[in-house]
């Protein structure tokens, strides 16, 4: 695989995206970053205005990076939003904004780009997923939702595209301090709901706090760069605080009752 790559990465503008992308050009890839809205470059990031749920925006983009380089080496599928509240009382616009965004976003994408790496019999997708993609987080139930749809996908995508040289890779992170927290949507239904407003209060700040005391974005970002230079990376890689990491690989052999105890304890659901 050549050791510089033309590397296509959404929601480039802050957050993990920013800085894999900064880091990536550091090393020397040709890198173009995505963002809703139009942006200016990020040093050599080109960036592009993008929105991952409209197809034609997304094939404006596709197209620009085709004519200006004839490839697309890796696509890494990282833009994502956040709505917090109960389950129950989300409303369709809610579901269907962070499914369309989280989940089809990522569909969008990979549908794009596929064709020119089928053509040349190799290529990487990146797919940013979540520990709430391994469990689901109390009041976080359609992001968890849409990360667990990210992840089913992934494993068929990756059985599916492998006779063609291209790998698919999983990135699982836990809690970081990014804009993610500031900019996650709050149900007001759900904080002024007489059954559910005081637990999704307190959980919520327990939520808060973790992604404020998370890891810096570097660490993923470093992370996101060894699976772009590995000739043979992991299908799965979680990354992290050390606790909720461990936790996310003891789910697999933990009964269920224990993990939604420990899930229940952690985040104050009495």
């Amino acid at each position: 695989m050549r050791s510089e790559q033309v590397i296509l990465i959404t929601g480039a503008s802050s957050g993990f995206g920013r800085y894999t992308a900064q880091m990536l050009s550091e090393q020397g890839h040709i890198v173009y970053g995505t963002s809703r809205k139009a942006s200016e470059n990020i040093g050599n990031v080109k960036m592009l205005a993008v929105d991952v749920t409209n197809m034609y925006s997304i094939q404006c983009a596709i197209d620009k990076i085709i004519s200006e380089q004839g490839r697309i080496d890796v696509l890494i599928n990282n833009a994502g939003i956040g709505i917090g509240g109960a389950l129950e009382l989300a409303t369709d616009q809610e579901v269907m904004t962070q499914m369309n965004t989280n989940f089809f976003g990522v569909v969008n994408m990979c549908k794009m780009v596929l064709p020119f790496m089928r053509k040349v019999r190799k290529g990487k997708i990146i797919n940013i997923s979540s520990i709430g993609g391994v469990m689901g987080i109390p009041y976080q139930g359609f992001y968890s939702a849409s990360k667990f749809a990210v992840e089913g996908y992934s494993e068929s995508l990756a059985l599916e595209v492998h006779p063609f040289g291209i790998k698919v890779c999983l990135i699982e992170p836990g809690d970081f301090k990014t804009g993610f927290t500031a900019n996650r949507n709050i149900s007001e239904a759900t904080l002024k709901d007489a059954d559910y407003g005081q637990s999704f209060a307190k959980s919520l700040e327990i939520i808060v706090k973790e992604e404020q005391n998370g890891c810096h974005p570097r660490k993923l970002a470093g992370t996101i760069c060894k699976i772009v230079s590995s000739q043979n990376p992991p299908f799965r890689t979680k990354v992290g605080p050390w606790v909720q990491v461990l936790f996310a690989k003891c789910k697999y052999w933990l009964p269920d009752k224990v993990t939604q105890f420990a899930l229940r304890f952690f985040y104050a659901i009495r």
